[in-house]
């Protein structure tokens, strides 16, 4: 198992990109078709299918870290915003794991693709 982080800059308020990036609003508009709540945890709708993840940990306009219920093999993917101290720059850093090299470079790929679409939701 790798674990990769991929830091995107991003032209956006931190409450926007925290909302975003944590809530069932926000990621069903660019990271799955649908996204809703499940007692705690997140149910995530792609092609008809579900994916459960819980929270592990969050912190408001910060970052938020998710598991997923049914796969043991890969810990966690958080999204951490980072604002740049004296430039005041916004980036969101992902944080996730692949099976291999080969893995992570199509992982990657999806990733780019999906915050692209992350970017145009929010106008960014």
């Amino acid at each position: 198992m790798i674990k990769y982080t991929i830091e995107y800059p991003m032209r956006s308020s931190v409450k926007i990109l925290y909302n975003a990036v944590a809530t069932p609003s926000g990621l069903s508009e660019w990271f799955a078709e649908n996204v809703r709540l499940n007692n705690k945890n997140y149910v995530f709708t792609w092609e008809g299918y579900d994916e459960e993840a819980s929270i592990v940990s969050k912190k408001a306009n910060s970052h938020i870290k998710f598991s997923w219920i049914d796969e043991e093999d890969k810990p966690y993917f958080e999204f951490k915003i980072q604002v740049d101290d004296i430039t005041n720059d916004v980036s969101l850093i992902v944080t996730d794991y692949a099976e291999d090299e080969e893995d992570k470079s199509d992982a990657t790929r999806l990733w780019d693709k999906q915050i692209q679409k992350l970017k145009s939701s929010i106008g960014s």
